[in-house]
């Protein structure tokens, strides 16, 4: 028989979602549920493979309150056949992941992550894996934002340029593909505009098959096929998972079908497995005794349904942070708010999963040209794909960008036109200063020139919570700050 049957599921950005939601009765995600379903297609399909494309961490007080070594407990029971990093597996330091490396009983890799001082890498960057005679190489290739997070750690280094992954790519490929290999996939964790460019670069003769993505987020219907090569994504969550259905000929040697699908999960679709939900209630119940206290009860749900957007939410957090502060206007990062819905009863645990990236807040001051130039680029054609940095603006702020002619007809603040030479203070968070010329595409040099940037708050937290506390019955409203013509 020379036709053998695969069956590759993969999951992205999990982001410590572990626990089911309810939709319309029926129970939806949640990490019980996923390894029910993946339980279950090992035991009645062939050949299964499971793979994890970055971000696992993050997201929930499970997770954070344990640095992560929850998360690797609980994904040891999906066994995953491997993972690839993403930038948030990072977030607690290199050296706390080298450790949780060690607690994972499944293969991490990333081919483009080393110390700067020998070129070394600092995880296997690829994993062949054998299954009923075929072997699948993967290759793990992270995103550019992990330098965001390793600043501090001057000997760690990254290949972030397209070109230089793609170069690594065939560098893997000449020297690990074999005749032995049916097929070759890449787990990255990039972005679905910077897996397209991947794809472009991709030499045919490296015989990549498959791009199996995260980072960005994506809800996919199908493939997208970029230089002959399909690249998928399973949105984010455990709330779906991506399955390809394989034939390959071992006499031929290549796939000669390929189906595949984002599977929803939920109770209509599998049963969740008892010894996960056994786990997570042991966690669930340690962090309940820290975490389910009463903060605050806003007028309604307020909602965030998307970061490339201006939210309720958003608006209520940076408004939050600019009251009675020493800075003009808040720029937070869409991406730092990680719900879509809040309240009207606010946890602590609620409080703290929304905003889990706690940082600093800086205060810099811009010229106006300097703001256009900076919303000018955070509104370039990629934002809308969803994987790079968008911003919520406090009040005040008037922003009406077209998309067709990637112009700003409108840029106020407090009904007043932004002139070239006015002077405005902003804050950012932590993160979004120490990525200022990333994110903004202005030299930080040109900006503190203006005045020295200083830290005007210690923790985002502190103060939503106090505001919070103190003020019952909060509302917000879309209202026009950013406004997407187009």
């Amino acid at each position: 028989m020379t036709k053998k049957k695969l069956t590759l599921l993969h999951s992205n950005d999990m982001h410590g979602d572990f626990l089911p939601s309810e939709e319309n009765g029926v129970k939806k995600g949640g990490l019980a549920y996923l390894a029910g379903y993946i339980r279950n297609a090992r035991k009645t399909d062939e050949n299964v493979v499971y793979a994890i494309a970055g971000d696992m961490f993050r997201g929930s007080v499970i997770d954070s309150e344990y640095l992560g070594l929850s998360t690797i407990d609980l994904i040891n029971l999906l066994e995953p056949d491997v993972a690839s990093l993403g930038n948030h597996e990072v977030d607690y330091g290199v050296a706390h992941l080298l450790f949780l490396e060690k607690c994972a009983r499944f293969p991490l890799i990333t081919a483009n992550l080393y110390v700067t001082l020998n070129n070394t890498r600092l995880f296997q960057p690829y994993l062949n894996v054998e299954i009923d005679g075929m072997r699948i190489l993967f290759i793990g290739i992270l995103t550019e934002e992990v330098i965001a997070s390793t600043k501090s750690e001057k000997v760690i280094g990254s290949f972030i340029d397209v070109d230089e992954a793609a170069k690594e790519i065939g560098v893997i490929c000449d020297n690990y593909r074999t005749s032995k290999t049916a097929m070759t996939v890449l787990l990255t964790h990039i972005g679905i505009e910077e897996d397209r460019k991947l794809a472009e670069r991709l030499n045919p003769d490296w015989g990549v098959d498959l791009i199996i993505g995260g980072h960005s987020h994506t809800a996919m219907d199908a493939p997208e096929v970029v230089n002959g090569i399909p690249i998928v994504q399973a949105a984010w969550g455990t709330g779906q998972i991506g399955r390809f259905d394989i034939v390959y000929d071992t006499w031929k040697k290549r796939i000669t079908e390929m189906n595949w699908s984002c599977v929803p999960i939920n109770a209509e679709t599998c049963q969740p497995d008892p010894v996960t939900e056994e786990l997570l209630e042991m966690y669930r119940t340690k962090t309940d005794v820290k975490y389910r206290r009463l903060v605050s009860r806003l007028a309604r749900k307020l909602t965030h349904p998307a970061r490339t957007q201006e939210t309720e939410l958003g608006n209520l957090y940076a408004d939050i942070l600019q009251d009675e502060s020493s800075f003009d206007l808040m720029i937070m990062g869409s991406g730092s708010i990680r719900k879509t819905e809040f309240g009207p009863l606010v946890e602590y645990q609620d409080m703290v999963e929304n905003t889990p990236y706690d940082d600093q807040l800086w205060m810099l001051e811009v010229t106006g040209d300097q703001l256009r130039r900076m919303v000018t680029y955070v509104m370039r054609d990629e934002a809308w794909e969803g994987h790079t940095e968008f911003y919520q603006f406090s009040q005040g702020m008037r922003i009406v960008w077209r998309k067709s002619t990637h112009t700003l007809e409108e840029f106020r603040f407090h009904g007043e036109d932004i002139t070239a030479d006015q002077r405005i203070t902003i804050a950012l968070q932590n993160y979004h200063y120490n990525s200022f010329e990333e994110f903004f595409n202005v030299p930080l040099d040109e900006v503190t020139a203006n005045r020295k940037p200083r830290v005007v708050a210690t923790s985002v937290n502190n103060i939503i919570e106090e505001y919070l506390a103190t003020h019952p019955g909060l509302d917000a409203h879309v209202e026009g700050r950013i406004v997407i013509l187009d």
